[in-house]
């Protein structure tokens, strides 16, 4: 049988991260194929965009992954649930939620692979966009000079984990403003008007789980660099994931040295007297902004960057490259 397009599933393609891997297909070179976007019967049949295009999510069951190509997982419940079923039934699988373990799949990046996929490869990890914006910035300077020490101060956003956290943080910063008890399934804690390096112990999502997956991440994809002292935060905001990352050279080098090291695809530089990057500036563009300021053997770099954009972007780069192992021409 003929095949003229590749088949990609969307699988938990209500969700925030879903919505934005599903607009990012839209304006990949996979467009060409066939979209499908997959999630519960709850939510089967609501209306949903793909770029410019509407279209109904469907049901995720076996049936639905006949013939696809390429299976990405926007939920981590349906993958644990339904990614051995997509491979079974020939799917490559990408795994967008950051949840399988490192022995399923290798980790993918934007921007820093140490080796390319192998004709075998049929499942593989998306890099937490964090991991992206600190290999960017690590890999890239210690070209300018040699890397002493990095430490990086992490602003995570209540997005992502998810829906439910962000409806949580809206919903704890009405109750507070009008003197009443805030919720705290998500978090247990109070995140709403507060800055905290630790939840509850009851946290659906605990901060150090993602400080350790990222750190993972970054040692497998720039080995070569020095592992980064991270202090992660948890900030009182929707979107966008903003770091601060202090870079210690072990030699003097100049700052348009470093800046030029910084000058590539994947970051918009903005100068000293420019806009300060930040979240709100971030919001819809899948690559990072940052801001390099300091002299001789130190510098602090500031980056914000659309955490779902990123991932979404991310995952798609990474449905490229399976179907590159795919060729068109007869059903897999």
């Amino acid at each position: 049988m003929t095949k003229t397009g590749y088949r990609i599933a969307v699988i938990g393609a209500g969700s925030l991260l879903g919505k934005e891997i599903g607009d990012e297909l839209a304006d990949s070179p996979l467009a060409t194929g066939t979209i499908l976007l997959l999630d519960t019967e709850e939510t089967s049949g609501t209306l949903e965009s793909v770029g410019d295009e509407a279209t109904f999510l469907q049901t995720m069951e076996p049936a639905a992954l006949d013939n696809v190509d390429v299976a990405i997982f926007a939920d981590a419940r349906m993958l644990k649930e339904f990614a051995g079923t997509a491979k079974s039934m020939g799917a490559a699988v990408v795994d967008a939620t950051g949840t399988s373990a490192p022995s399923d799949g290798p980790i993918r990046s934007l921007v820093a692979n140490p080796k390319p996929l192998s004709l075998e490869t049929s499942f593989v990890r998306v890099a937490h966009p964090v991991t992206t914006m600190l290999a960017l910035a690590t890999a890239k300077t210690a070209q300018a000079a040699p890397l002493a020490a990095t430490f990086a101060t992490v602003l995570q956003p209540a997005s992502e984990n998810g829906r439910a956290a962000l409806d949580e943080l809206q919903q704890q910063s009405i109750h507070l403003l009008n003197f009443q008890a805030a919720p705290t399934d998500e978090f247990d804690t109070q995140v709403a008007f507060n800055l905290t390096s630790a939840l509850g112990e009851s946290a659906k999502h605990p901060l150090a789980f993602t400080e350790q997956r990222v750190l993972n991440e970054l040692q497998t994809l720039v080995p070569a660099t020095p592992e980064p002292i991270l202090q992660w935060l948890h900030a009182p905001v929707f979107h966008g994931f903003t770091v601060s990352l202090f870079l210690q050279f072990t030699q003097p080098v100049s700052i348009d040295a470093v800046n030029a090291a910084l000058s590539l695809d994947g970051i918009e530089l903005v100068s000293e007297e420019g806009e300060p990057p930040s979240n709100l500036l971030s919001a819809g563009q899948g690559q990072v902004l940052a801001q390099v300021k300091g002299h001789d053997r130190g510098y602090a770099v500031w980056m914000a960057a659309d955490n779902l954009k990123l991932t979404a972007r991310t995952a798609v780069y990474c449905a490229l490259e399976l179907t590159k192992l795919r060729p068109l021409g007869t059903v897999q």
